[in-house]
C-alpha cells in the first residue's frame, strides 16, 4: 500500500494540475487601452520567450505564465503607457495562458502558442513590390508597443550616464531590444554579416528606429524627400517613399535584404531639414503635439531650430526626494548615441526662426485607405483621431522662455525646490561637459591616426551642416549648446526671480532665494569639474568656473585642426597652453574669427 503522505501529495498535485488546466481552458482577453505582446514571433520550447505587457491605464501588476516550475520577476517601466515584462524558457511545447495580474485579479491575458524545438519556423509574409508589405496597422496598442520598446531600451538609473558607440549595441542586446531576433531571420545576430548597418546619426537616429520596429511587426512606414529650408522659410518635402513602393534601390530576394537596402535609400534621403518642416505643413513625417505628459511620450521626437534631433526615451517621476525627469536619446555625427535630460542648455527652441518649425512632434501615422494604398493622415485628421495623439499648434504660439516654463511644469507640476534645480542644471552642464570629452578625444584620435591632416573646413553656415571629417570631429553645434548651457546655469538666480510658480519657495520672497542660490553657484562651480588628456598626455583639470572663465575662447573651440588644449578653451597665460602641439590655419583662424559674433550671440546663422 502506497505512503498516506504519498497518495495525499500526488492529490494535491492533480488538484493543482486541474486547476492549471482549468485556468489553461477558461477564456482570454485584452480589455481596450492594454494588449500582451511576445517575441520572438514564433517562439520553440527550450528558447528564451519575451513577453511584453502594455498598458495605458494599469500602473501597478505583475505577469502570471502557467508554466510549472518557473517563477516570473516582473519589471515594470512608463508611463504614460506603463509596461510589465518577463523572460521564460518554455521546456516543452505547447499553449501558454500569459495574465497580467493587479492585486490578484488578471486585467488581460493571452494565449501563446510554442512550438516543439526545431519546428519554428520565421513567419512568412504576403511579397510584394518594396521593402516589406503592412500587414498590421498603426493604433493606439502598435504606438504604446512603439513607446514602451523605445523606453525599454534606453533604460537606466536617473543617474547613470548613458551611451554607446553605435545603435547596434543596443539592437544587438537582448536584454535591452525585446524585438531581438523576433523574425528568426538571425536579423541581429552580430555574428550574422547580413544584417544591416545601425550607424545613424542624429537626423536618422529616429527614422531608424522607427522603420526597424514597423518592419519586425508589418505595419506601415513612410519618409519623404524634403530640401533644408531657406532663410525666409522652413525646408520642404515632396515626394513620399513608403515600405511599398515600388523603387529600383530597394533590391534583394530575402527580407532582410530587402530591408537592408531600404535602410540604406533612407540615410541618403533623410537629413537635418526632414524635422525642422513648419508646424502647420501636411506634407511632412511629423506634426507637432501638445506639450502634456501623455503627448510627450517616448518615441516622441524633438526638432530644434537649427537641426539637432531628440527622441523622447523616459520620464521619470517628480517624488518628494527628487525632481522630475525627461530624457531623450540622439545621435551624433561620430554614429554615437546617449542619453539627454531636458533642459535649455540640450534642447534648443526659437520662435524667430522663420527656417525652422522646431519643437515636439510625433510621426505622422501611415494608413492604408480605402483604396488599398498607404498614405499619410493629415493635420485636421489628427487633431480628433483617438487613435494617435492629437495635432497641436500650441508650440507656434510661444516664445522660448514661455516654453521652457511650460515644459518645466509638465516636469515637476508641483514645482521645484530653488536648491534642487540649481543642482539638476549643474549636473547637466556636468554631463554636457562629458559627452564633450568624448566628442574631442575621437577628433584627437582621428588626427593621431591619420598623422595631423588638416581637415577642410566648410564656409559659413555649413560648418553647422556638412559631411566628412568636419562633421565626425568638429563641435561647433554642441559648442554654441555649451555656450547657451554656460548661460543657463549663471542665469538661474534671475530666473527664480522671473517665474516663482515654478519653484517652491517656502513662503520666502524670490530675491531672497535667488541670492541664496547665487552664493550655492560660487561654491558649485568650483567643486564641480571635468578632467581631459593634454597633447603630451597628461591630465588636466577644469573646474566649471574655469570653464565659465574661458567662455571667450571657448567661442573658437571648435575647430579639429587645433589641438586638444585649445579645444577645451586654453590660451596664453594658462598653464595648460604650454603642451599645444597644434593649429589650425591662419586662414581657417580668419574664418573663425569672423563667425565668432554666432557664438557670442548663442544665434546659429540663417541658411
Amino acid at each position: 500500500m502506497a505512503n498516506p503522505a504519498f497518495r495525499l501529495a500526488v492529490a494535491i498535485a492533480a488538484l493543482h494540475a486541474g486547476g492549471a488546466a482549468r485556468a489553461a481552458d477558461q477564456p482570454c482577453r485584452e480589455p481596450t487601452g492594454t494588449r500582451i505582446w511576445w517575441s520572438p514571433l514564433s517562439p520553440a520550447a527550450g528558447s528564451p520567450l519575451r513577453v511584453l505587457v502594455v498598458s495605458e491605464d494599469v500602473r501597478a501588476g505583475e505577469i502570471h505564465i502557467t508554466l510549472p516550475g518557473q517563477k516570473l520577476a516582473t519589471s515594470v517601466r512608463g508611463g504614460p503607457p506603463w509596461s510589465f515584462a518577463a523572460e521564460v524558457r518554455p521546456s516543452a511545447p505547447g499553449n501558454l495562458r500569459v495574465e497580467l495580474l493587479a492585486k490578484g485579479e488578471a486585467i488581460a491575458c493571452r494565449r501563446i502558442s510554442v512550438q516543439a524545438r526545431g519546428h519554428a519556423n520565421p513567419p512568412t509574409r504576403p511579397d510584394g513590390p518594396g521593402a516589406w508589405r503592412a500587414t498590421q496597422e498603426w493604433n493606439r496598442d502598435t504606438e504604446n508597443f512603439f513607446s514602451a520598446w523605445i523606453e525599454r531600451m534606453f533604460d537606466a538609473p536617473a543617474d547613470a550616464s548613458l551611451g554607446f558607440s553605435s545603435l547596434a549595441p543596443v539592437l544587438h542586446d537582448p536584454a535591452r531590444n525585446f524585438l531581438w531576433g523576433h523574425l528568426g531571420l538571425r536579423e541581429d545576430d552580430a555574428k550574422n554579416r547580413d544584417i544591416p548597418r545601425a550607424v545613424p546619426d542624429c537626423a536618422d537616429l529616429p527614422y531608424y528606429l522607427r522603420a526597424y520596429f514597423a518592419w519586425k511587426l508589418g505595419l506601415p512606414f513612410a519618409l519623404r524627400d524634403c530640401d533644408r529650408g531657406k532663410t525666409e522659410r522652413p525646408p520642404k518635402c515632396q515626394a513620399l517613399l513608403h515600405n511599398e513602393t515600388a523603387d529600383e534601390k530597394i533590391k534583394g530576394t530575402s527580407a532582410l535584404e530587402r530591408f537592408r537596402s531600404f535602410l540604406r535609400v533612407l540615410a541618403n534621403r533623410v537629413h537635418s531639414g526632414s524635422a525642422r518642416t513648419a508646424l502647420d505643413d501636411d506634407e511632412t513625417d511629423f506634426y507637432p503635439v501638445a506639450l502634456t505628459r501623455s503627448a510627450l511620450r517616448p518615441g516622441t521626437i524633438y526638432a530644434d531650430p537649427y537641426g539637432h534631433v531628440l527622441m523622447v526615451a523616459a520620464w521619470m517621476d517628480q517624488t518628494p526626494a527628487r525632481g522630475g525627469l525627461l530624457f531623450a536619446v540622439d545621435g551624433q555625427p561620430d554614429n554615437s548615441v546617449g542619453r539627454k535630460r531636458f533642459w535649455e542648455g540640450t534642447f534648443l527652441f526659437a520662435s524667430d526662426s522663420k527656417s525652422a518649425g522646431p519643437g515636439f512632434k510625433a510621426f505622422r501615422p501611415i494608413v492604408r485607405g480605402a483604396n488599398k494604398t498607404l498614405s499619410p493622415l493629415p493635420n485636421r485628421a489628427l487633431a480628433n483621431d483617438p487613435r494617435f495623439p492629437p495635432f497641436s499648434a500650441e508650440q507656434a504660439r510661444l516664445d522660448p522662455e514661455t516654453f521652457y516654463a511650460r515644459v518645466a511644469k509638465v516636469i515637476n507640476p508641483a514645482g521645484l525646490d530653488a536648491r534642487a534645480a540649481y543642482e539638476e542644471t549643474m549636473n547637466a552642464l556636468v554631463e554636457q561637459l562629458t559627452t564633450r570629452l568624448g566628442s574631442v578625444d575621437n577628433g584627437e584620435r582621428f588626427m593621431r591616426d591619420k598623422h595631423n591632416p588638416v581637415v577642410p573646413m566648410p564656409s559659413g553656415p555649413k560648418i553647422f551642416e556638412t559631411t566628412g571629417p568636419w562633421e565626425d570631429y568638429a563641435t561647433p553645434s554642441r559648442d554654441m549648446r555649451l555656450l547657451i548651457a554656460l548661460r543657463v546655469l549663471t542665469g538661474l538666480p534671475a530666473r527664480i526671480t522671473h517665474h516663482p510658480e515654478l519653484f517652491m519657495l517656502g513662503g520666502r520672497k524670490p530675491t531672497e532665494v535667488g541670492k541664496e542660490i547665487e552664493a550655492l553657484h560660487d561654491q558649485q562651480i568650483r567643486e564641480r569639474a571635468v578632467e581631459y588628456r593634454r597633447s603630451d598626455g597628461a591630465a588636466c583639470k577644469l573646474t566649471v568656473a574655469d570653464i565659465l572663465a574661458r567662455r571667450p575662447a571657448l567661442e573658437m573651440a571648435y575647430n579639429p585642426n587645433d589641438c586638444v588644449e585649445i579645444r577645451w578653451g586654453a590660451s596664453d597665460g594658462t598653464a595648460d597652453f604650454a603642451t599645444c602641439r597644434r593649429r589650425a590655419p591662419d586662414e581657417q583662424r580668419a574664418r573663425m574669427q569672423e563667425y565668432r559674433t554666432w557664438f557670442h550671440e548663442a544665434r546659429r546663422p540663417p541658411r
